[in-house]
């Protein structure tokens, strides 16, 4: 039975509740010593913004434990899209200074190796889509530990673990999986069981996004925090507690019947709150669109059987106009006007106070990707 930990947690605890968190869910059962352990977090957006990315909080919780368990060899990893820059990315949202002290590597997966996997399982839509299957040469072998936030999306109604693993897995031209984003996320769990020993997540709902997600969300206080070492039970739980059925949510349902992990909550054991409790537990969150998003399907769809036209769109230089429209959109007009008021009464709160506490740290260094190629 796969089993999903939940704790409710407040500022004053936290760190010390992922430590129990990821005790009771038992993550050194998954997470050997013997092998290298990947955390692989969750930018959203380059700019912070509450419930976007994995907060320092949660960082801090997972990294204390590892460090106090003993894994000696971790290195933190995160990709770059077409609107977010990892190394911008891990300032704003106060990453560096925690990695640094906690002796753990910072590692953009635009600078690690590729190389072409030969998956065992049929895969849906991965090798119609791309053509081929890319994965980052360190990953082989490797735990992986996933970092996301719970919100909701505008692609996906809800995203988690299963969907964090799409910034580690595919290294560029991400967007065309939104044609079958589902089936995607499927694909990519898949994959991930070939060349992980160990895949564990810890889901941050202290702050969790309602709304246009995955960037332009409501912040909801929410209080919780989850651990399992199964993707689609820990997602498939946090689906309910937002107010969704999970098993009415594509990639869960996919996910479920073709065995990957358990989406059908009432066959998941939750341990750390009691059934009355967890019962009551509903965010009742909901989804909406935003108008990049809600374009991108549209376009995609009417342009889908007309193969030149969807490949001019897509697949050439007009695309930076859809690059350009979408980071005017959330940096240029929607961040400014309305993400900081939210912002605002975000650092009002207790969980705003915690992370004024934490540092920026130095801007740092690195060297720009160079024919970093979206189409």
């Amino acid at each position: 039975m796969s089993t999903v930990s939940i704790l409710k947690t407040s500022p004053e605890t936290l760190v010390q509740d992922y430590q129990e968190l990821m005790h009771m869910a038992q993550y050194n059962k998954t997470i050997s010593h013997e092998n290298e352990t990947i955390l692989k977090l969750n930018l959203s957006w380059t700019l912070f913004y509450p419930a976007c990315s994995t907060p320092p909080w949660q960082l801090e919780g997972v990294l204390k434990t590892l460090k106090e368990d003993e894994f000696q060899n971790v290195t933190a990893v995160e990709n770059q899209t077409v609107v977010t820059h990892p190394w911008k990315g891990a300032y704003l949202n106060k990453w560096l200074p925690l990695l640094e002290k906690y002796q753990t590597d910072f590692q953009p997966l635009t600078n690690v190796e590729w190389t072409v996997h030969h998956p065992k399982s049929e895969m849906m839509v991965m090798e119609e889509i791309f053509g081929e299957v890319l994965v980052p040469k360190m990953f082989y072998g490797n735990n992986i530990i996933h970092l996301p936030t719970m919100k909701t999306h505008g692609h996906t109604t809800t995203t988690g673990s299963m969907k964090n693993a799409f910034g580690g897995l595919i290294p560029k031209y991400r967007h065309h999986a939104h044609k079958k984003i589902h089936e995607v996320l499927v694909d990519l769990l898949a994959i991930q069981k070939e060349i992980h020993p160990g895949i564990f997540t810890v889901m941050d709902g202290c702050v969790c996004g309602n709304g246009a997600g995955p960037r332009t969300m409501d912040p909801f206080i929410g209080n919780v925090i989850l651990a399992s070492s199964d993707p689609v039970a820990i997602d498939a739980l946090a689906a309910k507690i937002m107010g969704f059925d999970p098993l009415k949510i594509d990639y869960i349902k996919m996910a479920h019947d073709r065995g990957l992990g358990m989406g059908d909550v009432d066959q998941i054991e939750v341990v750390g709150m009691d059934k009355g409790e967890l019962k009551d537990l509903n965010f009742g969150f909901h989804v909406n669109k935003s108008p990049v998003i809600k374009w991108d399907q549209r376009i995609r769809k009417k342009t889908m059987n007309i193969k030149w036209l969807h490949h001019l769109l897509f697949n050439s230089p007009i695309f930076k106009t859809f690059i350009f429209a979408s980071e005017f959109y959330h940096d240029k007009l929607w961040y400014p006007r309305t993400g900081k008021k939210n912002i605002d009464e975000f650092k009002k709160t207790e969980w705003g106070h915690m992370f004024e506490k934490y540092e920026y740290g130095e801007f740092p260094k690195f060297t720009e990707v160079k024919e970093w190629d979206p189409y």
